[in-house]
């Protein structure tokens, strides 16, 4: 060997030899900390894809709906649309005679004949119901009768208002936040998104991801081993588990142990979303890859060299122009250990992914009787909530033709065909969907409202995970008072203070002011029943005429409390049919089901509805005291006080109040 070669190396042995790398050994924590805070930890930017390709992909926007689902009022079984007052006294000893209209609602077939007193009309399973109809009789329970003045039908039970049939809008609403976004694309998501006509779909970019293995010892696999090699396990290990992550991840193959070749190469990725590097961060000679790296990314741009693990202690944290770059230990069970616990968090964000746990089933208490008929298994989709002495279940939703009772669910329990359902409180195994279950930062429960959704969507695009379910007023405040969520919104007002909410509360319950929204008659603006009504009788067009259809609202729910109060003992025609929602009110008078309705100004402007003003109602949140001072929960109440939150819900013609 000639001096200078002998000089290189020596000097080569020295600086392989200085431990400098390890001047502190940092905490987990801080390690990660000090990683986290300098990276852009913003999705790396959006594109569209077909909803073919959509599947795992995260949403990059809200998606709201610009159609009904369904799209018009529909049978859910096959039958006879009547009105139930005509079925009253129908027995199966003394059935009830109706006339059968001329007429077959097939799917896909408008009716053309108006339901009168004493007729009814055959319809069949997604038939569209005919104008005066409030019920669906199944066949079942009717029989066929043919006479000289026409066919008859023989009704031999009772129907209910809003029997056998779902309003349009009652699964997703026009202008109805469909989907948010931060949410990961399944088969679920699929079938909302395939419900809404959507061909193309916003997502999140996905990462790219460089990976190079360093060191002489390795051989790539399925090249001839040598003397003193070992194959590279890592660089095909974090090749599949990016991937699994949702990113793209690009293996730039295998770099010996050359300070100029590494250093090139390491130069030529560092416009990836992120750069991951395998061995050469340890203390033996030979180990290259940090000394590489800190002549790139400078001194400051080391963030962390040396965690206080096991395994794992070697790792290098780094970062350049806010994208990470991180030099993972060369022993396989050390990089995956790392790989894990300091890096996929980091492409989870960078591809816009919410966090995760993964369970295959847990034992919840029901948080509501659950119905069953007798003779067949049911499985009902759940929801879980958790509480601090386990998990609460509420149902998500039900029916057949329904979309979002599978997507909002988180599992499902199995009913026997010998019960006929379960009580409330029973203890259940709830069948997890998918990967698993994810914990929820904020657990809301109560009245649905698109201010709500706002707010909701707000704290998720901040990395909090969201669990909503609008259940009505009512169904609010209860959950809250068995802690069963951390808020509850709710718009309940005392008939005889006029006071909003807070006559509900006890010691437990907190009550947060929220913003104020205006409740009206909504009606079809060419209605000439409507176009001068006096401005201190609003009602009394809509009650002076008999054909003059009414849509109602569920129990529970506050607009419900306002139209009673407003009808003290009256109950016009259409009373008995109760939608769950404003938007579904709106849909039926916006199609001529109905004729008037009471809902919100926003709802009457989305579906370009006429709009009378009768009162100016708030809605609040209740919070639970020992929920208060939750990080989350604050972060909401900020939210509200917030004059461009504000300002916003203005815009979405709801008044604000946080006084």
């Amino acid at each position: 060997m000639t001096r200078p070669e002998s000089q290189a190396l020596s000097d080569r042995i020295r600086e392989a030899s200085e431990q400098r790398q390890f001047l502190t050994v940092l905490s987990a924590e801080e390690a990660r900390a000090r990683f986290e805070s300098a990276l852009s930890l913003k999705p790396v930017g959006t594109e569209y894809v077909s909803l073919a390709e959509s599947l795992g992909r995260i949403l990059s926007e809200d998606v709201v709906s610009a159609i009904d689902v369904p799209g018009f009022d529909r049978a859910s079984m096959d039958g006879f649309a009547l009105r139930s007052e005509d079925t009253i006294a129908a027995t199966e000893d003394s059935p009830v005679r109706l006339q059968l209209n001329q007429e077959l609602l097939s799917p896909g077939i408008p009716p053309r004949i108006t339901v009168l007193p004493g007729t009814a009309t055959a319809i069949a399973t997604g038939g569209m119901l005919p104008r005066g109809a409030d019920a669906v009789m199944m066949v079942e329970q009717t029989e066929l009768q043919a006479a000289t003045d026409g066919d008859h039908v023989l009704v031999q039970h009772s129907a209910a208002p809003g029997q056998s049939w779902a309003t349009a809008g009652s699964d997703i609403a026009r202008g109805e936040l469909a989907l948010r976004g931060g949410t990961t694309i399944t088969s679920r998501e699929i079938g909302i998104l395939a419900a809404l006509g959507m061909d193309q779909v916003p997502v999140f970019r996905r990462p790219r991801v460089a990976i190079i293995s360093t060191g002489d010892e390795l051989v790539a696999p399925g090249e001839s081993m040598r003397p003193g090699g070992v194959f590279d396990s890592n660089g095909a290990i974090l090749l599949a588990a990016i991937r699994e992550l949702g990113a793209e991840a690009e293996h730039l193959g295998i770099v010996g142990d050359e300070a100029e070749t590494m250093q090139a190469l390491i130069a030529r990725v560092l416009d990836y979303d992120a750069v991951l590097l395998s061995g050469g961060t340890s203390k033996g000679a030979g180990d290259l890859s940090y000394r590489a790296v800190e002549r790139l990314v400078g001194a400051d741009g080391i963030l962390a060299h040396g965690v206080a693990l096991k395994p794992g202690k070697p790792l290098c944290l780094a970062a350049h122009a806010g994208r990470p770059v991180v030099i993972l230990p060369g022993f396989p069970t050390s990089a995956i250990f790392t790989f894990h616990e300091f890096v996929a968090p980091v492409l989870r964000k960078l591809a816009g992914y919410p966090r995760r746990i993964t369970r295959k089933g847990v034992r919840a208490r029901l948080a509501v009787p659950l119905r069953s008929e007798l003779g067949r298994t049911e499985y009902v989709m759940v929801g879980l909530l958790r509480k601090d002495d386990g998990y609460v279940a509420y149902p998500s939703g039900s029916g057949s033709g329904s979309v979002t009772s599978f997507s909002q669910a988180d599992g499902f329990v199995p009913i026997d065909a010998a019960a006929e359902g379960l009580a409330a409180g029973t203890e259940v195994e709830v069948q997890v969907i998918g990967e698993g279950l994810e914990p929820a930062d904020i657990v809301f429960i109560g009245s649905h409202c698109t201010g709500v959704d706002y707010l909701l969507g707000r704290l998720q695009k901040e990395g909090f995970v969201v669990k909503a379910l609008y259940v009505g007023s009512m169904g609010g405040l209860a959950a809250a008072r068995r802690g069963e969520c951390d808020v509850a919104g709710m718009h309940l007002m005392d008939p005889q203070t006029r006071v909003y909410n807070r006559h509900l509360l006890n010691d437990e319950l907190l009550c947060f002011p929220g913003y104020r929204r205006m409740q009206g008659i909504v009606y079809r603006k060419d209605d000439p029943r409507f176009a001068e009504v006096p401005a201190e009788a609003p009602l009394q067009a809509a009650l002076d005429d008999p054909d003059c259809l009414m849509i109602g609202r569920n129990p529970g729910s506050g607009t419900r409390v306002l139209i009673d109060e407003l009808l003290g003992q009256k109950r016009p025609a259409g009373y008995g049919v109760q939608p769950r929602s404003h938007n579904a009110v709106a849909a039926a008078v916006a199609q001529g089901r109905a004729d008037w309705g009471i809902a919100i100004a926003g709802v009457a402007a989305e579906y370009d509805l006429g709009f009378l003003p009768l009162q100016e109602e708030h809605y609040d949140f209740v919070v639970p005291r020992s929920r208060e001072q939750r990080p989350v929960v604050q972060r909401l109440l900020t939210l509200l006080r917030d004059p461009e939150v504000q300002l916003h819900l203005s815009t979405m013609a709801l008044t604000t109040d946080a006084t």
